[in-house]
């Protein structure tokens, strides 16, 4: 345990606060506060340029924020990076996947920039976590957009993390691969991992999450269990929170 993590941090799996990101004098994140939970999907809605993608990115160790502070499985941002880049998997918005190499050989590039030095059954098993496995001979170019986000979700496996931070992870997905997403997430938190995920729609990801926030201004406007969110409710509060931030 570091000089700096209590119990009640460590007992979180993300643990944000009075978090700020400037860019310049744009001021992206301000006094961001919140919390998820081992075992807890928390889906962060927020119009696009509200700072979702930036959060994420501080929480996956790619940006140092401004001010405050943000830890991931006990672990300081700033100050142990190694050790949160080794508890979090993020799946960015963009699938980042190469079309013309076949899906065991996507996983082994990645593999090899990451210095994982996964073997070709390892590579093989999280081709099979996400489905895949089948058409791991199979060149990328020829895949759905579905199975491409799968492509990129077994990347994001390899490293077997503990929190998943997700960008958009429903977008361009058909039904069927929405479904299975929908599964896989639900398996993983069941397993004790933690989710967030980042997200500007109100589609069928939403009813997977625990909780829902509300991310405007920069700032978390409202944060409620979705079970509190039913119906109109959650788009009257949304139409409200960011109109007034807007």
């Amino acid at each position: 345990m570091s000089a700096t993590s209590t119990p009640a941090t460590i007992s979180q799996a993300i643990h944000v606060q009075g978090l700020g990101k400037r860019f310049g004098s744009n001021a992206v994140l301000e006094r961001v506060d919140f919390s998820v939970g081992r075992g807890e999907l928390v889906a962060l809605l927020g119009p696009n340029g509200a700072g979702k993608t930036t959060l994420l990115k501080i929480l996956a160790t790619l940006i140092r924020p401004s001010t405050g502070t943000a830890r991931v499985g006990g672990h300081d941002v700033v100050s142990e990076v190694e050790r949160v880049r080794a508890a979090v998997g993020l799946l960015a918005h963009g699938s980042y996947i190469y079309e013309d190499l076949t899906a065991l050989e996507n996983l082994r590039f990645w593999a090899t920039l990451a210095h994982a030095g996964a073997d070709r059954q390892s590579l093989l098993s999280a081709l099979a976590r996400v489905e895949l496995e089948p058409v791991a001979e199979e060149r990328a170019r020829t895949f759905s957009a579905g199975m491409k986000r799968r492509l990129a979700l077994a990347r994001v496996l390899l490293s077997s993390p503990r929190v998943l931070l997700l960008d958009e992870p429903f977008a361009g997905l058909d039904q069927r691969g929405k479904k299975w997403l929908e599964e896989f997430l639900l398996a993983f938190k069941g397993q004790g991992g933690a989710v967030l995920m980042a997200t500007h729609s109100f589609g069928r990801g939403l009813g997977i999450a625990d909780r829902i926030a509300i991310l405007a201004g920069g700032r978390i406007v409202l944060d409620r269990p979705r079970a509190s969110l039913e119906g109109e409710e959650l788009h009257r509060l949304y139409a409200l929170h960011t109109e007034d931030n807007g």
